[in-house]
């Protein structure tokens, strides 16, 4: 891949707090790349289905991704050659939801009792694992554990196309949503379920739920852990090794796109309301009044061991195929060359 033929990256993104997210709605990569005549290609926004798929398996070549962690991890342990170049944590709303006169108004009280797993059609089932997730911390906190409750399948068709709009314009979004775990709840099928970000908040006011465990802003960052605690930024190693100019100068504008958010909450509150197809007063109890103070992007040891805390829960529970070291998975070249592409961020 010579730079002369390099004429294109791609990049992808998940509906969620990101700085990558950010720096593409403000048309930083274009400007940044647009005068050698390299294109920028959203995955979401191809109609090929095995580039589309690259959001989870990341098989496209010359890629970014940041996002939920999950599909990240499942792909580089199935062999994928990628690298996590930056990590980012945006606390959310994260929670177990009964609704009133089930009894349950603690965890523990889900002895015995039964939890909605969601069933996805896709690759990876990230909602699946999130929630078995969030069941696991919230039962651990009140001294119980997944051996006591009994687990219920929720199964999603995969219907629902959601068009969200953007600086991209309108993006069309396969969402799961919690449609499923959510009848299940009402029919009295299952017990409790787990929800989570801008739509979790929705659904718990809109079925007039009893929060259970409230996980996403819990002082122990441990019991945080989940797929967007930490975001991964990854990238496939071959453009790392062939055109790690171009990697360092990405990377800056996701770390610029950080800096900026800072100082503009109003702009970035509505980015990411776009971003997650909801409105800014949801975003704004989802992920707090300080959500555009923590879009940073960066690689210290206390999210790079989170990170590996969830691997091995994962891994764990069957959902990779096989096991892999962290610390091998983590490129730091491109974060120590930024410095020579930061731009002053107004």
């Amino acid at each position: 891949m010579a730079a002369s033929t390099l004429d294109a990256l791609w990049y992808t993104r998940c509906p969620v707090p990101t700085p990558l997210g950010i720096a593409v709605q403000l048309g930083w990569f274009a400007e940044e790349f647009a005068p050698e005549g390299i294109e920028l290609r959203s995955i979401q926004e191809s109609n090929d289905p095995k580039a589309q798929e690259s959001h989870f398996d990341h098989n496209l070549p010359a890629s970014f991704r940041q996002g939920g962690n999950i599909p990240a991890i499942w792909a580089r342990s199935r062999g994928a050659d990628t690298r996590v170049i930056g990590l980012s944590w945006t606390d959310e709303f994260q929670a177990i939801l009964s609704l009133p006169g089930r009894g349950v108004e603690r965890a523990r009280d889900l002895k015995g009792r039964r939890i909605a797993l969601p069933v996805n059609p896709v690759s990876i089932d990230f909602n699946r694992a999130s929630a078995l997730r969030g069941f696991a911390k919230a039962l651990e906190l009140d001294g119980a554990d997944l051996k006591d409750v009994e687990r219920i399948d929720t199964k999603n068709d995969g219907e629902g196309a959601t068009g969200i709009a953007t600086g991209e314009g309108l993006r069309t979004r396969r969402r799961h949503g919690y449609r499923a775990e959510t009848l299940a709840l009402v029919r009295g099928d299952v017990d409790a379920i787990y929800v989570k970000g801008a739509l979790g908040l929705e659904t718990a006011r809109l079925i007039g739920a009893n929060i259970v465990t409230d996980i996403g802003f819990h002082p122990d960052p441990k019991v945080r852990i989940n797929n967007g605690t930490p975001r991964t930024l990854t990238v496939d190693a071959a453009l790392i090794d062939e055109h790690p100019d171009l990697v360092a100068r990405f990377l800056a504008r996701v770390v610029d796109a950080g800096k900026w958010a800072r100082r503009h909450q109003d702009e970035t509150l509505a980015y990411i309301a776009r971003e997650a197809g909801s409105s800014v007063d949801w975003v704004r109890a989802a992920y707090g009044e300080k959500a555009h103070e923590n879009l940073g992007t960066f690689l210290n040891r206390e999210a790079i061991s989170a990170l590996t805390d969830f691997k091995d829960f994962l891994f764990e529970h069957g959902f990779l195929p096989n096991d892999f070291d962290v610390a091998t998975w983590i490129d730091r070249r491109p974060f120590e060359a930024i410095e020579l592409y930061t731009r002053k961020v107004a």
